[in-house]
């Protein structure tokens, strides 16, 4: 049986139990900034759902899904339990609730029960990522050529900008109290851009582009110091597939470090 919950205050040990099994914890409740965004918050967010799976009474799953209902997405934001029964029940509220929709997952690749449902339900994967911090001296590099988005590139910027996920450009430009933009102009051309978040305590860049044929000339550097450059005094993390070596090796030329939390996987599943 699955039902909305109005309060997690019942749940508490079913929280911190599934969140300290390093099999089966959620890596969106990393810190105590990411439980309050992802987990508290939900009692008084009106575009956040909280759902409690129940077998015989007792707790099995645990969730919480952001929905916006206008843009026909649905995130994860938590999804806490040890059996696919549960994800499967969660998903069939989906389902019910928000046909058709885009729905994002990001889950920890070791939980099996998580991965059997997406599988079975077909949901396409991206690679395991894992977290790195800017803990190191960042060098000095010269940031010509890198300036904030203004309307004058804002055109430039929308056109160029990764469109296979929720923060669009078009997005991003009408949410800049959420986000700082950064672009790498070269003759009056957009050749990059950053998008960073700027409100937590530990921020991160968000999305990171250079156009291909710009690559191995030192936008990125640029750009990413810009970015540190701007959130000081406040910390920086961010995300990286673990396969991408030429992103991992920029970041650690960076100041960046391997993070020893969960690595992460995200997946991606139309809810029909």
């Amino acid at each position: 049986m699955i039902r909305e919950l109005t309060s997690f205050e019942p749940y508490r040990d079913f929280i911190r139990d599934i969140n300290a099994d390093p099999v089966y914890l959620d890596p969106m409740l990393s810190t105590e900034e990411e439980i309050e965004g992802n987990l508290l918050s939900a009692q008084s967010d009106p575009d956040k759902t909280a759902l409690g799976v129940f077998e015989d009474g007792v707790m099995t799953g645990l969730f919480v899904f952001l929905i916006i209902k206008e843009e026909r997405y649905v995130e994860m934001l938590v999804g806490l339990s040890r059996r696919t029964a549960a994800y499967e029940e969660a998903a069939d509220w989906l389902l019910k609730n928000c046909p058709g929709y885009h729905v994002d997952f990001v889950f920890n690749p070791k939980n099996a029960a998580i991965k059997d449902m997406l599988k079975n339900r077909g949901a396409s994967f991206d690679p395991e990522q894992f977290k790195m911090v800017l803990s190191g001296e960042v060098p000095a590099v010269d940031t010509t050529g890198v300036e904030p988005l203004s309307a004058q590139y804002e055109a430039q910027y929308i056109a160029m900008h990764d469109t296979d996920r929720y923060w669009t450009g078009d997005k991003v430009v009408n949410a800049l109290d959420t986000f700082r933009v950064f672009l790498a102009v070269d003759g009056g051309t957009v050749i990059g851009y950053i998008d960073v978040t700027r409100n937590n305590e530990e921020n991160e860049p968000f999305d990171f582009l250079v156009k291909e044929e710009y690559r191995r000339r030192g936008w990125g550097r640029k750009l990413l110091a810009k970015a540190i450059e701007e959130n000081r005094p406040k910390r920086m993390m961010l995300i990286v597939d673990i396969d991408n070596a030429p992103a991992i090796a920029l970041y650690r030329s960076m100041g960046f470090t391997h993070d020893p939390e969960p690595v992460n996987q995200s997946a991606t599943w139309i809810a029909e």
